[in-house]
């Protein structure tokens, strides 16, 4: 999780999640939120870390595969990470807004997908650099 908080740390101009895929305990993909950078509605951490994941491995199916990002993923991110088949989510920040593995909704039991989800990891450490970055912008 300390990857991941220091990728969200990154995200100049952004809101700061950042977010790693790792397989066999080994690094395969990291990046951070890039929205506004790149135009692009879908540029969440967790999505650009899904098709980074892809591309290296060479397939679609990241069943082998754990991701940890600091913010809980919301409903689009939350969908890639089970239709990816991702074994396991680690997260920090819980997203009482959005979060889409618990917080607002469950997405795992719109398919009953397996996939574990661990919140809470780092939490305060996570919430920290959301909350500096909306006084900032406020």
């Amino acid at each position: 999780m300390k990857r991941a908080i220091y990728l969200a740390q990154k995200a100049s101009g952004e809101i700061p999640v950042g977010a790693l895929i790792v397989k066999d305990g080994e690094v395969i993909a990291e990046t951070f939120n890039q929205k506004e950078l790149t135009n692009d509605v879908t540029a969440h951490a967790e999505i650009l870390a899904i098709r980074e994941a892809e591309q290296k491995l060479g397939r679609w199916r990241l069943d082998d595969c754990e991701m940890y990002v600091t913010l809980e993923p919301c409903p689009m991110c939350a969908w890639a990470i089970v239709s990816a088949r991702i074994k396991a989510v680690y997260f920090g920040s819980y997203d009482k807004n959005y979060g889409a593995l618990g917080s607002v909704i469950d997405v795992r039991k719109l398919c009953h997908s397996k996939m574990k989800v661990y919140g809470g990891i780092m939490e305060d450490e996570c919430d920290k650099i959301l909350k500096d970055y909306f006084k900032e912008l406020r």
